[in-house]
């Protein structure tokens, strides 16, 4: 009868279980929370890419690179390796066949390896300075008015060809699934609106098959029925309806507790939006928020959040009308129209209120002059932050022709990490008001001209189309999104 060897036939095999055990832990998916990859064309430096510590906090899309020098893209860190990218092959081949292989992926893996192949495919444009795609592209950026115009061409055709979206079904009107069309508000209703009706192309059929998950809570109209009649406002409502909501969804579904909230995001144009988080920082952490209130100083994030442009629409309309006058026809320096909300505008009415024929600037406009006319009469159009630091002004300005003067200390403007804003407009802080004709008047007409086309050239991105079209708008927040989630790459589940 053979006896029992304690050491090798008990202690062994325990510790080798444990061993096991231990290196599953360490190595698991789960474990590391979620990655930014390192095989991103939109990332920052290696350096900063890569961890695997299980309370990560998630890194967002940088800005493109220039494409005025190569040295850009591969010092800066904007073409990284594939050391934890994952493979570069897609759910599909490029005839449109589907391999076996592929077919027995979870639909995480589907979609963590489609993104590969999008980095891949924006760091050859990169490399080639040219695009690769299958239809006939009816517009293709150039120009420096993009940080790089061919990764944002590419990376717009990858995001056509892959985005997909899953608006949540749950909740019921007035506060979910209803936002505001019109008024300074509208963005964030238009955007809304352009997802519930079901015809776009971006959402997905599944929520499995979703790149981004997007909460159609309507803070507009929170403030509208919560906090109406006016009540004590604290945010508490508020933060408790939103932190409520991503509850419900949480407990329901798997995807906000497989990325802590990363592939999820919220779209909103209201001034009280960036309070949601205040509450519970860490629910909100990763979390996306769409804000036409892009203010640095309220915890707004560049690399997490994005900007939002403010449009006044008023009834009948997608926004402000199009007025297009020559460089020669423009005999005014500056014009400013609007009411004395908020210190920066106390500023520049304390400074330059109805005193000055070349730098006008009203709260009150005459009868005989007309608001879009004079805008379009002017070369330069000032766009101060108001209560908080966005502005329909800055589209009212483009729409017009007209160079947007962007009076504000903590505004991330929009689209900035395609945009390069120094190309078409004017920075002028808070603290240099009193010298803004000074600096206007410094400009040379050679650098106005070079602006003022700049500023028609990319018109098309902040004009409102429905449905929306192609480099319009709502698609340009379409494409800041689809970066934010192609710089993340989320744990890969068991399938």
């Amino acid at each position: 009868m053979a006896t029992l060897n304690p050491t090798r036939d008990v202690v062994f095999p325990v510790l080798l279980f444990l061993l096991l055990l231990l290196a599953f832990f360490y190595l698991s998916p789960r474990n590391q929370n979620f990655l930014r990859t390192t095989d991103s064309p939109f990332s920052t430096p290696p350096s900063d890419l890569q961890t695997t510590h299980p309370t990560v906090q998630t890194p967002r899309a940088a800005p493109l690179p220039s494409s005025s020098s190569d040295e850009n893209v591969s010092t800066r860190g904007w073409v990284p390796s594939n050391s934890t990218g994952g493979a570069s092959s897609t759910s599909a081949s490029d005839d449109g066949s589907v391999s076996e292989e592929i077919l027995k992926m979870s639909p995480e893996m589907q979609i963590e390896k489609g993104l590969a192949k999008a980095r891949a495919a924006i760091r050859e444009a990169i490399r080639s300075r040219n695009y690769t795609s299958e239809k006939e592209e009816t517009f293709i950026p150039r120009g420096d008015v993009y940080r790089n115009p061919y990764a944002f061409h590419q990376s717009y055709i990858e995001m056509e060809k892959r985005f997909k979206i899953w608006t949540y079904t749950e909740g019921d009107l007035p506060l979910v699934h209803n936002g505001p069309v019109n008024s300074i508000y509208a963005t964030e209703g238009q955007f809304m609106d352009e997802l519930e009706r079901g015809n776009s192309q971006l959402l997905a059929r599944h929520p499995d098959h979703a790149h981004v998950f997007y909460l159609p809570i309507s803070i507009f109209r929170i403030a509208q029925y919560i906090y109406s009649p006016p009540v004590n406002y604290s945010g508490n409502y508020l933060q408790r309806l939103v932190t409520d909501y991503i509850h419900v969804i949480a407990d329901k579904y798997p995807y906000w507790n497989r990325s802590t909230g990363a592939d999820h995001f919220l779209v909103s144009c209201h001034d009280w939006a960036p309070g949601i988080s205040k509450v519970n920082p860490d629910l909100y952490k990763n979390f996306i928020r769409v804000l036409c209130n892009a203010n640095t100083s309220e915890r707004f994030k560049p690399m997490r959040d994005i900007s939002l442009p403010e449009v006044n629409i008023p009834p009948g309309k997608l926004g402000p009308p199009h007025l297009d006058k020559p460089p020669n026809h423009r005999h005014i320096l500056a014009f400013f129209a609007g009411r004395e909300s908020g210190y920066m505008r106390t500023l520049l009415f304390n400074s330059w209120r109805e005193n000055d024929n070349e730098i006008q600037v009203y709260e009150h406009l005459p009868k005989n002059k007309s608001y879009s006319e004079s805008m379009a009469d002017s070369r330069f159009c000032l766009c101060p932050s108001g209560w908080e630091v966005a502005s329909p002004r800055i589209v009212e300005a483009i729409a017009t022709g007209c160079v947007p003067v962007i009076i504000s200390d903590y505004y991330v403007l929009p689209f900035s990490e395609v945009l390069d804003w120094s190309k078409f407009s004017i920075h002028v802080p808070s603290n240099k008001i009193p010298e803004i004709k000074r600096i206007l008047k410094a400009v040379p007409i050679s650098r106005y001209l070079k602006m003022q086309k700049r500023v028609r050239q990319l018109r098309r991105h902040f004009v409102i189309n429905r449905p929306a079209k192609p480099y319009d708008l709502l698609n340009m927040v379409f494409h800041s999104i689809w970066l934010r989630r192609l710089n993340v790459r989320l744990p890969l589940l068991p399938s």
